[in-house]
C-alpha cells in the first residue's frame, strides 16, 4: 500500500521507442497504466538480493509523443511489411501500433537504502537507470541518452520528508517535471456522468457514460442572440478526459497450473479475464499537491475477481467512484 512509501526513485526523460499503442480492445494512445505497473514489478524482481529497495507504486508523466500513424481525420497505423515465407508466398500484415515516448517515471519504493547519504543514493539510481534501459517498457526500448548532467533530468532517489518538509519537496520535485501531464485516476468523473445521464434516459449505463465521455459530442445550442450554433461536451476548465483500461476482470474460476494448453506460464495457476476500464485525466504535476496523488498501485479484490490499478487522486468537487465491470 501506499502508506507505506518512504521514499521516491525518479528516472526522468526516458525516450521509448515504439511502444505499444494498442491499449486495449476499445482504446489506443500511450500504453496502459498496467504496463508501467507490470515495468516496476519487473524491475524489483531484477534488483532482488543486489538492492535492498521495495517497489509501491508508479507515476507516469508525460512530455512528448509521436503516435505512429498517418492520415487527417481518419487516423491509421504505420505498419510494416514482414519477410516472405518460406515458399516465397507474401506474409500477412498484423496490425500493431507503435508510438514513441518521453516520459518521466516516479516510483514510490521504501528500504534501508533510503538512509545512505545523498552520493550513495545517486550512484543507486544511476545503476538502477542502467537497468531500465536494458528492459522493455510496454514492448518499446529505451533509447540511451546522452550524458547529462543537470539535475532535473538525473536519475534521483530520496527519502520522503514529513510535514511540511514533504509539501516543500514536493513543489520543489513538480517544478523538474514541467511542461509534462500526469496520468491520473477519475473513476468519481465516470460515475457522476453517468448519473446525470440516467436522469435523461433510465436505461443508461456505466459503458454508455464511458463511450459518451470519451468522444466529442456536438449539440444545438441558442447563443446570446438568440442564433442556433454547435458546441461540443468538452468545456474549458474540465481537464483532458481519455478513457483507459485500468486492469482486468475474472471470467473464470483460477486453473491449475499447466492445467491450460498454450498458457504461458505452466507453473502459475490459470485464470480467463477481461479488461476493465475507467476514466483517466491528464493533468499538469503542477496542479498536484502530494506525490500520492500522482501514483497508481496494483489492488486485487478477490470477492469480485477484479485486478486493477488504483490511484487516490482526488478532484476538487469529487464523488463517490465507479467503473466498468466492477
Amino acid at each position: 500500500m501506499l502508506t507505506n512509501i518512504t521514499g521516491l526513485l525518479t528516472l526522468p526523460h526516458l525516450r521509448v521507442q515504439n511502444a505499444n499503442a494498442i491499449s486495449s480492445q476499445h482504446t489506443w494512445g500511450v500504453p496502459s497504466i498496467t504496463a508501467f505497473s507490470g515495468l516496476m514489478a519487473a524491475l524489483e524482481r531484477k534488483l532482488a538480493g543486489a538492492i535492498d529497495l521495495e517497489f509501491y507504486g508508479v507515476g507516469v508523466i508525460c512530455h512528448g509523443y509521436q503516435a505512429q500513424t498517418n492520415g487527417d481525420y481518419v487516423q491509421r497505423f504505420n505498419l510494416t511489411r514482414n519477410p516472405i515465407d518460406k515458399d516465397g508466398s507474401t506474409a500477412a500484415i498484423v496490425e500493431e501500433g507503435r508510438i514513441h515516448l518521453d516520459i518521466t517515471l516516479v516510483f514510490g519504493v521504501a528500504g534501508d537504502v533510503l538512509t545512505e547519504n545523498e552520493a550513495k543514493r545517486d550512484e543507486i539510481a544511476a545503476n538502477i537507470a542502467n537497468i531500465v534501459a536494458t528492459l522493455r517498457i510496454a514492448g518499446g526500448s529505451v533509447i540511451p541518452q546522452a550524458n547529462q548532467p543537470a539535475r532535473r533530468i538525473k536519475p534521483t532517489l530520496q527519502a520522503l520528508e514529513e510535514g511540511e518538509k514533504r509539501a516543500k519537496q514536493f513543489r520543489q520535485l513538480r517544478r523538474q517535471w514541467l511542461p509534462g501531464f500526469a496520468l491520473l485516476a477519475r473513476d468519481d468523473l465516470l460515475h457522476s456522468h453517468h448519473a446525470k445521464l440516467v436522469g435523461h434516459n433510465p436505461d443508461a449505463t456505466l459503458l454508455d457514460g464511458w463511450l459518451d465521455k470519451s468522444r466529442l459530442n456536438h449539440s444545438p445550442v441558442t447563443d446570446d442572440k438568440g442564433d442556433t450554433v454547435w458546441q461540443h461536451s468538452r468545456q474549458q476548465g474540465e481537464g483532458w478526459i481519455v478513457p483507459i483500461p485500468v486492469g482486468y476482470g475474472a471470467l473464470s474460476g483460477l486453473h491449475p497450473a499447466g492445467s491450460v494448453a498454450n498458457a504461458r506460464d505452466d507453473s502459475t495457476p490459470f485464470r480467463f479475464v477481461e479488461s476493465v476500464y475507467s476514466l483517466g485525466e491528464w493533468r499538469s504535476p503542477h496542479r498536484l499537491h502530494d506525490v500520492l496523488d500522482l501514483l497508481w498501485y496494483p489492488d486485487f479484490d478477490e470477492a469480485s475477481g477484479v485486478y486493477r490499478c488504483r490511484n487516490h487522486y482526488t478532484a476538487p468537487q469529487d464523488t463517490a467512484s465507479d467503473l466498468i465491470g466492477e
